[in-house]
């Protein structure tokens, strides 16, 4: 029987949720950095958490390895438009049922500072800024689902994070990649997107 850890858990989450407030606060995505994974302390997903808690992966692996499917992570890609399987929709071209839609820079960038956080938080001092391309490229060939664009922009910051470092990538991600051409910070499709479900 599994034991339950609803502190060690609360613990993880919250340190996950702060790092990735702090990161989004270094690139200006302030409104994401305060929302950034608020489901997790939902019934439906804290309680699974709780339940699978091991300390140096997600609970939501766990728990699909002893059910076959992860309820809680089903419900937090719903919730939170910084994964890029929320951008999952049908596809119309006949070749593939599902296929991946293009993901806002602002969530795109906001998906660099979870991967970041949740390297820092899983691995600790082991952690070093070359982890979140590894764990990328690790399952990329497998990633045929997401949008060709979104696929090329994270790995292209994840590239630009392994060979300058964080300083220097949330830099360029606040200064370069979150502009347009004009200096502009890029606008999301506003209505359109909180329309999308």
């Amino acid at each position: 029987m599994r034991s339950w850890h609803p502190w060690l858990h609360f613990r993880t989450i919250t340190r996950h949720k702060l790092l990735v407030m702090r990161y989004c606060f270094r690139i200006g995505l302030y409104k994401q950095g305060l929302l950034h994974d608020l489901s997790k302390y939902s019934p439906t997903e804290f309680l699974v958490g709780c339940k699978y808690y091991q300390g140096t992966r997600s609970p939501n692996n766990a728990e699909r390895e002893a059910t076959g499917v992860s309820m809680s992570w089903l419900h937090h890609k719903g919730r939170n438009r910084h994964h890029f399987e929320h951008w999952v929709d049908y596809s119309l071209d006949g070749e593939h049922v599902i296929m991946g839609a293009r993901m806002p820079r602002k969530y795109v960038a906001e998906m660099v500072m979870d991967r970041i956080s949740a390297s820092r938080n899983y691995l600790g001092e082991e952690y070093t800024y070359h982890e979140p391309l590894q764990y990328f490229l690790k399952s990329k060939e497998k990633l045929w689902f997401i949008h060709p664009q979104t696929k090329k922009e994270l790995e292209g910051l994840l590239r630009i994070l392994d060979k300058y470092g964080e300083d220097k990538a949330l830099w360029y991600i606040r200064n370069v990649y979150l502009r347009d051409n004009r200096g502009k910070r890029v606008k999301s499709p506003g209505k359109k997107l909180r329309n999308h479900r």
